[in-house]
């Protein structure tokens, strides 16, 4: 009596069996299909990536993930084919618990994954682009899914996340052909600033490196403690950090030679001390008072106008000396 019954069972299995194998070859077939649509996706997409300038090594993890998600759904199909009893919202509600819990366990990894997808299709930068994020600097070398590679101008190679690329601010160097650079100087109270601005100017039009148009300039910006602060501008292309420094150390160095040679004054910052009791007849009289500069009544006249009138020129007219430099 038992053997007969677990015999009946045993045939009820195998006739379950059997009914399940012409499903569970359909459901292999549709599954090896979705392999094959998944490879011609992989490589589609992977396509579409590298004619967007993208790396080899990011178009091919976009191309992998096109793929995972192709095979994905030729999985869920191929199952409920498979197992008519099991419909496909309850393979999605499985599917959407094991996600949530997933996306506790990996919530960073989660997260730099889809700012990585996300810089790859909206590409706010390239590779080989120069890029500043908070204190690093440099030249991106590859974008991954997970994190950015930048290779700093001292040869060092820093991971960012991509989280923090996608979410704080970051600053794209060689976003434009052209690129503004400017120093700071000072000049003597007592120089002519428009002979400071002509001469500033021709020397930075003759620096190599800098643009004629949009044509250098300089400005004034300010009356400091030492003297009359200014600004020298100009334009160079390319915008790379290499030529931004080159330029920079031809520019202040022919600034520097040319206002020596036209006798401007370039001071740094000075004290005066005076010490008495502020209790004497003369204080505030600069025509009587002891302390400091006396100017009398006749005060002297501004040092670029003295030494206007003194320069030495050759016959070419360009200056070689002036009143109260070392010969």
């Amino acid at each position: 009596m038992i053997f007969s019954e677990a015999l009946g069972r045993l045939e009820g299995l195998v006739r379950s069996a059997a009914a399940l194998v012409p499903g569970l070859v359909i459901a292999l077939v549709l599954f090896g299909l979705g392999l094959l649509v998944a490879r011609g996706v992989r490589a589609a997409v992977r396509r579409a990536a590298e004619l967007r300038q993208a790396s080899p090594g990011s178009a091919a993890v976009l191309g992998r993930i096109a793929g995972g998600m192709t095979i994905l759904v030729s999985f869920l199909v191929a199952a409920s084919v498979a197992f008519p009893s099991v419909s496909a919202a309850d393979l999605f509600n499985l599917l959407g618990i094991g996600g949530v819990a997933i996306g506790f366990a990996f919530r960073d990894v989660l997260q730099n994954l889809l700012a990585g997808i996300l810089i790859l299709l909206t590409r706010p930068f390239v590779i080989g682009d120069q890029i500043r994020a908070g204190s690093h600097e440099g030249t991106v070398e590859d974008v991954w899914v997970r994190a950015t590679v930048l290779r700093t101008y001292d040869n060092q190679r820093i991971l960012i996340p991509n989280a923090t690329l996608f979410v704080d601010k970051i600053t794209i160097i060689t976003a434009h052909d052209k690129r503004r650079l400017a120093f700071p100087l000072t000049i003597g109270n007592g120089d002519d600033m428009k002979e400071a601005r002509r001469v500033i100017v021709e020397a930075l039009q003759g620096t190599e490196g800098v643009l004629v148009d949009p044509p250098p300039e300089a400005l004034v910006t300010g009356l400091g403690a030492a003297g009359v602060d200014m600004t020298a501008r100009f334009w160079i292309d390319p915008p790379r950090r290499r030529d931004a420094v080159d330029a920079l150390d031809h520019a202040i160095s022919n600034v520097k030679d040319a206002l020596t040679a036209a006798c401007i004054d370039l001071p740094y910052p000075t004290s005066q001390i005076l010490l008495h009791d502020q209790t004497e007849e003369a204080d505030g009289d600069r025509t009587r008072q002891r302390e400091g500069w006396p100017a009398g009544r006749s005060p002297p006249r501004a040092r670029w106008e003295v030494l206007r009138k003194d320069r030495v020129l050759r016959d070419d007219g360009e200056t070689v000396r002036c009143e109260g430099d070392r010969a």
